[in-house]
């Protein structure tokens, strides 16, 4: 071994002018040695009262222990190791490796890389200064003003700071956390855009999307992929999902479902705002309501549905073209009114109500439900109500009663019991058995009706009937009908389907910006700033090639792929 020790001079500076300033540079070497069976080729610096320091192309570098290969352009720095680039870029470590023809700094041990308002913390960087980027491969941390991030893989780029995370990213922030694969962070603007599953838990809601924005300084984003919103009682699902904590708002669109948790209903829509403060839903373009009544579906549609109040006063609203359907009983009308605390359901404006084969009208149509079991329990039928079936065993007519109102009662879910008062009329076939006995047309004060299966079982009337059965071949029309008779028969509800009109059928769905990457607006501004307009053609760049430079993850490699680094011994 030869082993030389001296004293040099390193301390005095050498003009600008005299030096290649693309070599490493000694500025201060202190204790100096040599060791060619170890390190050959390669001086080694150590500290005496001051640390050792070079200077490489604006950067500073100190540390105890110096091995430097000035021929090959590279230097090991070991020791309380300090990299200062400019008044911006601090790397502390315990080890570096610094390669001076490609500019690149391997830190490792305990590494600390500030960046004015940043700070990132790993076992091992990699610090790029050609191109103003640091990066890590194995689990880091980085701070800033706002938040915490932690991840397995990371990317910093310093010009634009950006921060591009891989594999189990994690936000800590002291009002919410989020998880995600896959990430880019902006520093200054606090921005996060999320291109893998992602999970965000705020203190009053829970949002996961595979594709997303989040803004962490106000707590407001979007999702684009597989979006879902826990928010308050409801869960918010749709193709593109949008919130904001602050003013308490979340919006949908395309293939929106809004789940009420409490009262287990559901909302389907193509467009839903969702209000908190209010505790409130409005949904349209093909918006429907779907409850469960009894072991079965209701489904209630308009062109535009609200709902409002919390759970126990919960108010649902269908406005125009409105219709519903269960298996034994649908109907429509201008508008519904369904409120949770009175169990009334209100069908407005021009009613009809179908049971079975039994059409139902009149002014106003009520169905009211037991508050305790949630099942439907009566129905009123106010001013000139009328009910027509048509004449199942011959089909030669309509059997036809009316009366100024009508009230019904309902046996686990079937309408049993039915009361025609005030004026009531009747027009009945007969029949014994298959052979029709005649036409029963009769005037009283009152008809009770009992039904089976939907069906007239018994009719009984009150108070001075005035009528009789009259032979078909007798009757002085072929058909009767009592005055006000309307058959809609074309217009009842067999399916759920059937609540929906041709136009909500063709509903053409918002194309949603996007779907395969969140559109990174912070980047499309940098793009902005730095080149608004094209100087030979006198345009503007056009956003599909902005997006197509800056919206997927790049940069970030698998080990194998890094660049070359410096390898060198320890002393």
């Amino acid at each position: 071994m030869l082993l030389l020790t001296a004293h040099l001079g390193w301390a005095q500076e050498t003009s600008e002018q005299e030096v290649d300033t693309t070599q490493i540079r000694v500025v201060y070497g202190a204790n100096f040695t040599k060791d060619e069976i170890r390190f050959p080729g390669a001086f080694i610096f150590s500290k005496d009262q001051k640390q050792v320091q070079f200077r490489h192309q604006g950067a500073d570098l100190w540390c105890d222990i110096a091995i430097h290969y000035q021929k090959e352009n590279r230097l090991r720095a070991i020791g309380n190791v300090r990299l200062q680039q400019g008044d911006s870029v601090e790397l502390t470590s315990g080890k570096i490796d610094y390669d001076g023809e490609i500019q690149l700094a391997k830190a490792y041990e305990d590494v600390i890389l500030e960046n004015k308002t940043t700070t990132i913390t790993t076992d091992t960087l990699y610090f790029d200064r050609e191109k103003q980027e640091s990066y890590y491969q194995d689990f880091g941390t980085v701070v800033d003003s706002t938040n915490t991030l932690t991840s397995e893989i990371g990317r910093y780029f310093m010009e634009i700071k950006k921060a591009q995370f891989l594999d189990s990213v994690h936000i800590d922030n002291p009002e919410f956390t989020l998880d995600s694969e896959q990430l880019d962070y902006y520093t200054n603007s606090k921005n996060a855009y999320m291109y893998g599953p992602s999970t965000i838990i705020g203190q009053t809601y829970r949002m996961y999307c595979e594709r997303g924005f989040y803004d962490t300084n106000i707590e407001s984003g979007y999702g684009i992929k597989n979006t879902r919103i826990d928010y308050n009682n409801r869960i918010i699902e749709g193709d593109s999902v949008y919130f904001d904590k602050i003013t308490e708002f979340a919006s949908a669109t395309n293939n929106i479902v809004v789940t009420d948790t409490v009262n287990k209903g559901i909302i389907r829509a193509h467009y839903a705002e969702v209000y908190k403060a209010k505790d409130s839903v409005f949904a349209t373009k093909r918006a429907v309501s779907i409850n469960l009544v009894e072991l079965d579906s209701l489904y209630m549609h308009g062109d535009t549905l609200m709902v409002t109040g919390p759970p126990e006063l919960r108010i649902l609203r269908a406005f125009r073209n409105a219709k519903f359907y269960k298996t034994d009983l649908s109907g429509k009308c201008d508008s519904i009114h369904s409120e949770q605390r009175t169990g009334i359901t209100q069908l407005v404006r021009n009613p009809i109500l179908w049971n079975g084969e039994n059409q139902m009208t009149g002014d106003s149509i009520h169905l009211l439900s037991d508050l305790k079991t949630e099942k439907l329990d009566s129905l009123k039928v106010l001013e000139n109500a009328f009910i027509i079936s048509q004449d199942t065993i011959g089909k030669i007519g309509f059997n036809q009663a009316k009366g100024k109102d009508l009230f019904g009662k309902f046996i686990d879910n079937e309408l049993k019991y039915i009361d025609l008062i005030k004026n009531t009329e009747v027009i009945y076939y007969m029949y014994d058995e298959l052979d029709l006995i005649g036409v029963d047309q009769t005037v009283c004060s009152k008809i009770n009706i009992i039904m089976a299966n939907n069906d007239v079982e018994d009719l009984t009337f009150f108070t001075n009937p005035d009528g009789d059965i009259t032979p078909q071949d007798l009757l002085e029309e072929e058909n009767p009908k009592l005055k006000g008779f309307i058959w809609r028969g074309d217009e009842r509800i067999l399916t759920k389907d059937d609540i929906f009109d041709e136009d909500d059928n063709n509903i053409e769905l918002v194309v949603i910006k996007g779907v395969n990457n969140p559109i990174d607006t912070d980047a499309e501004e940098d793009q902005r700033a730095l080149n608004p307009i094209d100087p030979v053609n006198n345009i503007k760049p056009r956003d599909s090639d902005i997006r197509e430079k800056t919206r997927k993850p790049s940069g970030i490699r698998k080990k194998k792929n890094i660049k070359k680094s410096v390898q060198a011994p320890s002393p």
